[in-house]
């Protein structure tokens, strides 16, 4: 028996050992990298793999329908096709807008990066925008238009470079919550930026921008002789120099608004412009808001920050929540050349992320049948009227 139970062991030892000689190792597996979320810049930051940047990406969907006079306040026109009569017909829009935000924290503050893309589908508001080959109109057909670089700056502190919009408008604020806010405008948009923002933490803050300006047509119009006429309308307004347009302003914010001003300096036209506006947090259903702007016109009709009628112009409106999914919006406009205008709307938010938008517009040219009639409008009648539907979802 013990003899036995010694050679069962040994067999066993010996088996053993040979399986030993045979195992196969498994490497074990990488661990996976699974993206982590990012909340010191708000939601929907998550850390790119490998590195400390948050980045956010996000945009929109929006597809409008107007009638009437809208957009351009001439309304769409087109040509009939078969008998070639002129008719008003929709305007169509379709844009996809894409977004990026990226955020670090460094030994010099915070460095923040923001893009948007926009890429638009629909026709061009205007019959007579294409024409056939003996320049006839040949209606208003629906095509891509292109793509937009919108936004694209880089931001270290209070330090801004890039593609923004004027710190004339984006400091101060833009003309209400409806979607012709510019019935009256009130400057300038596309630039490139060298700015400055100072925030001192108390509710005051500050802002210095230099500034490219842009366009690609328009300027001066001169006679015969060369004589100086007008500007034609908010087309070039590029600085044509070293010395770039300048921008300042400043901001006081409690619970109850704000107070801002900011002054532009035009060194294309050497014209100066100017801007004060009051916020009121009435209830906690009821904003209203109230700007008024001033600008030199000694030399020119416009430049790119007095983009209004004469030397002034005045902004009005509110916001009123009826509940946390409808808001009434509305905006009045006047300026010193008699245009003025009214928009309101109706929002209304179906689900979180789709906002349905119904507003009416309306538009008095102040200088219309007039020979030197430098509007930015392409109204061909005194009083126009137009509106528009928008579907928008937001993510």
């Amino acid at each position: 028996m013990k003899s036995l139970l010694l050679g069962s062991a040994a067999a066993l030892i010996a088996v053993s050992g040979a399986r030993a000689a045979d195992a196969v190792t498994v490497a074990e597996p990488e661990p996976a990298e699974y993206v982590k979320i990012c909340d010191v810049y708000g939601s929907g930051y998550f850390y790119i793999p490998g590195t400390e940047t948050c980045l956010r990406i996000g945009g929109y969907v929006r597809y409008d329908i107007g009638l009437g006079d809208v957009g351009s306040f001439d309304g769409a026109r087109s040509l009939d096709v078969r008998n070639g009569g002129d008719q008003g017909t929709w305007y169509k829009n379709t844009r996809f807008t894409l977004k990026t935000w990226t955020g670090q924290e460094t030994e010099l503050g915070t460095l923040k990066t923001y893009t948007e893309t926009r890429i638009n589908f629909g026709n061009s508001n205007g019959y007579g925008d294409s024409v056939t080959a003996g320049g006839q109109p040949i209606g208003n057909p629906a095509g891509n238009k292109g793509i937009t670089l919108n936004f694209a700056w880089i931001q270290l502190g209070g330090l801004r470079v890039g593609k923004d919009e004027s710190a004339f408008n984006t400091f101060i604020g833009y003309a209400g919550n409806v979607i012709n806010d510019t019935l009256v405008p009130y400057g300038g948009f596309d630039t490139n930026v060298v700015q400055y923002y100072f925030d001192a933490g108390n509710g005051f803050s500050a802002v210095v921008s230099l500034e490219e300006g842009s366009g690609s047509a328009g300027g001066p119009v001169v006679d015969g002789v060369g004589n100086y006429l007008y500007n034609a309308g908010s087309g070039n307004d590029t600085i044509d120099s070293y010395v770039p347009h300048v921008v300042g302003g400043v901001k006081y914010t409690q619970g109850w608004g704000a107070i801002t001003g900011v002054v532009a300096y035009d060194s294309a036209w050497d014209e100066w412009a100017g801007k004060v506006r009051l916020d009121v947090n009435a209830t906690n259903e009821l904003s209203l808001f109230l700007m008024a702007g001033y600008g030199s016109d000694d030399h020119i009709d416009r430049n790119f920050y007095k983009q209004w009628g004469g030397n002034w112009a005045v902004w009005g409106g509110g916001t009123y929540k009826f509940n946390e999914k409808t808001s009434f919006n509305l905006q009045a406009s006047a300026d010193d050349a008699k245009n003025y205008g009214v928009a309101a709307n109706v929002a209304y938010d179906i689900v979180p992320g789709f906002t349905v938008t119904a507003e009416v517009d309306y538009l008095h040219d102040g200088k219309f049948g007039d020979l030197d009639d430098r509007n930015w409008t392409n109204a061909n009648k005194k009083n126009s009227v137009g509106g528009m539907l928008r579907f928008q979802r937001s993510f």
